[in-house]
């Protein structure tokens, strides 16, 4: 039979009637290639019998229903036992959660760029790397002289740019206070040190008459708070670290508190010059010095971007100073530009996921309680809700501090602009939101689950845990036997040895092949040697062998068990399955539409070119349609209700159905391209149109031809047993048998 004929133009769901009001009816009539919920003639009541009534939700049911389904998860809803529903749901899932994953990583990665390295680098190279007359620098320093010559020459002279490239001087107020003429210096840069006390420390007796003052390391207990007033300097007066706002610093030898010795420098080169010759002429670093501080902050508003810079100087007990840097390049002014705004939309999206993501989770506990927490998913959504909600609420304290110290900076422009807790708490943000998208990534294997490919490494990982916890103590014990001997034979020697801590992250970097043997050797020319070769054999040769072993027999069992059972599921299966379906459900539609046009057809016994409804009813019945599936679909094209079809009311019908045949011809082409295209287009387009086919499945109810025969109690004929075979890309229907009539 030809199906490319027909028009075109009309939409689908032409016809009124819902068989769902009738259980009687053929429950295959649901199918929307011949129902429309509009009848023809409204003013006509066209009255089915109906056995039952099926209940409904009231207004206010259907919304909390609908609201509810917005948090439907594999762990709230039941899907256990249904390999559609628990495909669906995850999916659901995975599709909402991709969103959410996409925009973190629009909000995390829209706050940094490669900018931010380049700019950390140029100031590194400005304050750290640029030599004095001397021939030093600053990562040079090793005694108080050193530090003298950096802050007299390099310091003063890398603040403040007075001239431009060719000698000439800035005149210009506003291009003044400019590094590299593009970073703004924001107020007045800060020296500061810390002291400790005379006799903070115990002289033996035997050097008391030797050595009458004694210089404890640091420690903040042991502070020298000494007051001297001299002039017009703050040098030599000390101040709490709530009087400086200050913050505390993690050094290379200790932590250091933010109170001490502060003094502002100048505006201009010479200013600072003239503060630095008076602190150097007073002898301001002592012998209880043990840490100086230079700090200042610049904005550079190319790239709207603030680098707090910190120049630390340490004087440890032992003699000497050991320089570090700390340069922190933060976007604190976060909405400028169109990209800015673009991101805070996507901020604000995050944090509509974060409280559906907490309402979600809510859910799921309320329903499995304590139980809740023995899936390790589970930990970590909640750790991932919690790092996001910190986030969320350190940048609104953000903007807010930022707006008042810029605020206070431009009433106060002589003052230092301590951005240094600011920049500190903005480094952690950055730190605690990176971590949050690493868990969000790894999130992702908690709905992979339907590949059997995907679920052998957590399979793996998870089989062999025990056994992995048991070799990780025993390998903790014999690393750590070996850190420690490190330590005590290298430690006064070597680097890589000289702290408990060093020495534990050096033997990492020696089972890695990062080693330098000649070190140990040079340390202790006999049990250098022994010490490496033991430490290879046991924890190289033995140990990580031991670790492999395990992970790959795991692996190995694994890979077998996965070979002989079924995956939790597939979604090739479920695709295939859904097409399947879909292609039975287009073959059902044509078979409807043909059954209809054959009785317009041949119901006509007499050949009075009028249908009445007895003939109607006969050749329908004899197809086997149910009596009052019959009189509906007769009663929506009867428009004047006098039981017979007129020439224009048969035309009508006829035309809708050659409408609907071409919108199904549509849909076979549709799966006849996929025939002929590459594996990879065909999967997509097959996927496409499987998934459209799933979004009206929810509006509806789908089922197979099988159930379309009328019930005895009906007294209808059952309809005949058809096989079908999909149709082939040169002929658009479906090859169909009658058994019976």
């Amino acid at each position: 039979m030809d199906y490319n004929a027909g028009g075109h133009g009309r939409p689908d769901n032409q016809f009124d009637f819902d068989p769902r009001d009738d259980p009687d009816l053929p429950r295959a009539m649901e199918n929307d290639i011949y129902m429309d919920k509009g009848d023809r003639n409204p003013s006509r009541n066209t009255t089915v019998a109906t056995t039952g009534t099926k209940k409904k939700l009231g207004c206010w049911g259907t919304f909390c229903k609908g609201v509810r389904s917005l948090w439907a998860t594999r762990q709230t809803e039941e899907t256990k036992g249904n390999r559609e529903l628990h495909v669906k749901t995850t999916l659901r899932e995975l599709i909402i959660y991709i969103v959410f994953l996409v925009i973190l990583c629009v909000v995390t990665f829209g706050m940094t760029s490669t900018t931010m390295y380049y700019y950390t680098k140029v100031m590194n190279d400005l304050f750290v790397e640029t030599t004095h007359t001397g021939g030093g620098s600053f990562k040079t320093i090793t005694n108080v002289n050193d530090f003298w010559k950096f802050a007299r020459e390099t310091l003063a002279k890398s603040l403040h740019w007075e001239t431009y490239y060719n000698g000439q001087n800035i005149t210009d107020p506003a291009a003044q206070g400019y590094i590299y003429y593009e970073n703004k210096l924001l107020g007045v840069p800060r020296i500061r040190q810390l002291k400790v006390s005379s006799n903070s420390c115990v002289v033996h007796d035997d050097f008391k008459d030797v050595i009458r003052e004694c210089y404890d390391s640091y420690s903040s207990n042991l502070e020298d708070k000494t007051t001297v007033t001299k002039g017009n300097y703050t040098a030599w007066t000390y101040r709490s670290e709530d009087d400086l706002d200050g913050s505390s610093y993690w050094g290379k030898l200790t932590h250091y508190s933010g109170a001490g010795y502060a003094q502002n420098l100048g505006r201009t080169k010479a200013e600072t010059q003239a503060i630095i010759e008076y602190l150097f002429s007073e002898l301001w670093i002592q012998r209880g010095t043990r840490v100086v501080f230079i700090d200042f902050t610049v904005y550079n508003a190319n790239i709207n971007l603030f680098c707090v810079v910190k120049l630390v100087v340490e004087f440890p007990a032992t003699g000497g100073a050991i320089s570090s840097s700390d340069f922190r390049t933060v976007k604190l002014i976060r909405y400028v530009t169109i990209k800015d705004y673009f991101i805070m939309a996507c901020e604000f999206i995050f944090v509509l996921f974060i409280v559906y993501y907490m309402i979600e989770e809510g859910i799921e506990i309320k329903k499995h309680k304590l139980s809740y927490f023995k899936s390790f998913w589970n930990i970590l959504d909640i750790l991932v809700i919690i790092i996001a909600i910190l986030c969320v609420a350190f940048d609104i304290y953000r903007q807010i501090a930022v707006d008042k110290k810029l605020s206070e900076l431009i009433g106060n422009p002589d003052e230092h602009a301590d951005f240094d807790f600011l920049s500190y708490w903005q480094t952690r943000f950055d730190n605690a939101i990176a971590i949050a998208v690493f868990f969000a990534w790894i999130k992702i294997f908690k709905y992979i689950s339907f590949n059997k490919t995907m679920t052998q490494l957590s399979s793996t990982l998870g089989r062999c845990a025990k056994d992995l916890a048991g070799f990780a103590v025993m390998f903790l014990i014999i690393f750590l036997a070996f850190t420690q001997l490190g330590y005590l034979l290298f430690g006064t020697q070597v680097k890589d040895f000289s702290s408990f801590q060093d020495s534990f992250f050096t033997l990492f970097r020696i089972i890695l092949g990062d080693f330098d043997f000649h070190q140990l050797e040079a340390a202790n020319r006999v049990l250098g040697p022994i010490f490496f070769i033991l430490f290879v054999f046991f924890v190289f040769f033995v140990l990580i062998n031991m670790f492999l072993a395990i992970i790959n027999d795991t692996y190995s069992e694994v890979k077998g068990d996965m070979a002989n059972q079924k995956n939790e599921f597939e979604m090739t299966d479920y695709f295939k399955r859904g097409y399947m379906k879909m292609v039975e459900k287009l073959n059902f539609k044509r078979d409807k539409i043909v059954d209809i046009q054959k009785a317009l057809q041949n119901a006509d016994i007499n050949q009075d070119q009028k249908l009445d409804f007895d003939e109607w009813r006969q050749d329908l019945k004899i197809r086997g349609y149910a009596d009052g599936e019959i009189e509906a679909l007769f009663a929506k094209y009867d428009i004047d209700g006098d039981r017979v079809l007129d020439e224009e009311e048969q035309r009508r019908m006829q035309e809708d159905l050659n409408n609907q045949k071409a919108a199904l011809n549509k849909e076979y082409e549709e799966l006849d391209k996929s025939d002929g295209n590459s594996d990879e287009v065909k999967r997509e387009q097959m996927e496409k149109l499987v998934r459209e086919e799933l979004e009206r499945w929810d509006s509806e109810t789908s089922f197979s031809p099988s159930g379309r025969g009328a019930s005895p109690s009906s007294g209808s004929s059952a309809r005949g047993v058809r096989s079908r075979s999909r149709p082939g890309s040169g002929q658009q229907g479906v090859s169909y048998i009658d058994s019976g009539s």
